[in-house]
């Protein structure tokens, strides 16, 4: 469990395809332990091998097709976050590093002091979970949705988010990884059962 307060930016280092799908993905980080968990860019993986501040993670097939790490290059940055522990403060929302869909990035304009962002879905299905003033994960940030269209949202970045994440190197076109509020799918679920 992680909270969408991203702790440094890394750096893939390599991304290994592995012959029967998958791969190997290499970031240049912080010092972890193996069988420890990491967000990168929202996605929850495992350590797996280390080699001082180079931590080595395994991305399944279904990972890397729900996601945007099957698009990483060498080089590219990344947004890290190690989990919730039972001391951490929650500044940011319940994120799982569970991502149900990618979007891509169609509009950057500045307003004030702010960045606006437009997001427009891959899959729609998934709006029924995003609502103005709900929170949202976008690369593993903890956001906060400011408007919604039948395939798209909006959200307003602030000058530290903009300076500290991978957002400020995004371009128009680029695509993000996205998971939606846990409560809204639980909800969903509960009222299935319900009826």
């Amino acid at each position: 469990m992680f909270t969408g307060i991203i702790e440094a930016v890394g750096t893939v280092e390599s991304i290994q395809p592995h012959p029967h799908g998958g791969a190997r993905i290499a970031v240049r980080a912080f010092p972890m332990a193996v069988g420890e968990s990491l967000a990168i860019n929202g996605v929850c993986l495992t350590v797996q091998q280390v080699e001082g501040d180079l931590l080595y993670f395994d991305a399944v097939p279904e990972t890397l097709r729900r996601t945007n790490l099957g698009m990483l290059r060498a080089g590219d940055a990344v947004n890290l976050e190690r989990p919730l522990t039972p001391e951490s403060r929650l500044g940011g929302h319940f994120v799982q590093g569970h991502v149900d869909t990618t979007a891509r990035l169609s509009e950057i304009r500045e307003e004030g002091n702010a960045r606006v962002l437009r997001f427009q879905l891959d899959d729609a299905s998934y709006m029924r979970y995003i609502v103005p003033k709900g929170s949202i994960a976008v690369d593993g940030i903890s956001l906060t949705v400011v408007d919604v269209g039948a395939d798209w949202f909006t959200v307003w970045i602030i000058p530290h988010t903009w300076a500290v994440t991978n957002l400020s190197r995004r371009q128009v076109g680029e695509r993000v990884n996205i998971e939606t509020d846990i409560l809204a799918r639980y909800v969903e679920r509960l009222l299935e059962a319900r009826s």
